[in-house]
């Protein structure tokens, strides 16, 4: 019976750290904590309308959000505002390019020039693919170089027209020609020697 007294009532010398604890054990109300911010929830689609892109979504959002309405400016207030804008983005731009830059390294030399003395003729090594006009015949040349930067090598083809007095050389062959003086608007070039004919 004496025990059951003693739950019932609490003893007066009961410590006070047991009450604080039952305190903070309490749940506090909600409006003491601070609420965590949210994105603003993105307006849902009316009913036969098709769904947005996510980028729709932001613009429409926008477009609804509401605030301060700012004073009224002028054109010309306008315009030199856009211009710092841009000004500050320009900035901003040119500190990231010269960022990757030298986050790049050194770059590449690329495919060094070859070497030429003043007087010779530049020799050329190609393709026939047209042999039909009278003393001309239509070379196409392959190149290949390393790009001075990115150190990749890129191949690209140029076609020329080259003299072929004695129409010796047919389609497919693969020629010689040298760099001469201008034979027509377009002949800059002269056969020297067929390397392989076309099977």
């Amino acid at each position: 019976m004496a025990a059951e007294e003693n739950k019932q009532a609490p003893d007066a010398g009961q410590p006070v750290e047991d009450e604080q604890a039952e305190q903070a054990a309490e749940p506090r109300p909600a409006a003491e904590e601070p609420a965590p911010e949210q994105p603003a929830p993105t307006p849902a689609p009316e009913e036969g309308e098709e769904p947005l892109t996510p980028k729709e979504a932001r613009k429409r959002a926008r477009s609804r959000a509401s605030g301060p309405a700012r004073p009224p400016r002028s054109a010309a207030e306008r315009a030199a505002e856009r211009a710092e804008r841009r000004r500050a983005l320009g900035g901003i731009r040119r500190g990231r390019r010269a960022g990757a830059r030298s986050s790049r390294g050194e770059p590449g030399r690329g495919t060094p020039a070859a070497e030429r003395r003043p007087g010779t003729r530049k020799v050329r090594q190609g393709t026939v693919i047209s042999a039909k006009p009278d003393k001309t015949i239509t070379v196409q040349i392959e190149i290949a170089r390393r790009h001075p930067v990115y150190e990749k090598v890129v191949r690209r083809s140029a076609t020329l027209h080259a003299h072929d007095e004695r129409n010796d050389a047919n389609e497919g062959d693969i020629v010689r020609v040298v760099e001469s003086r201008p034979l027509s608007k377009t002949k800059r070039w002269r056969l020297v020697e067929i390397l392989e004919r076309a099977r």
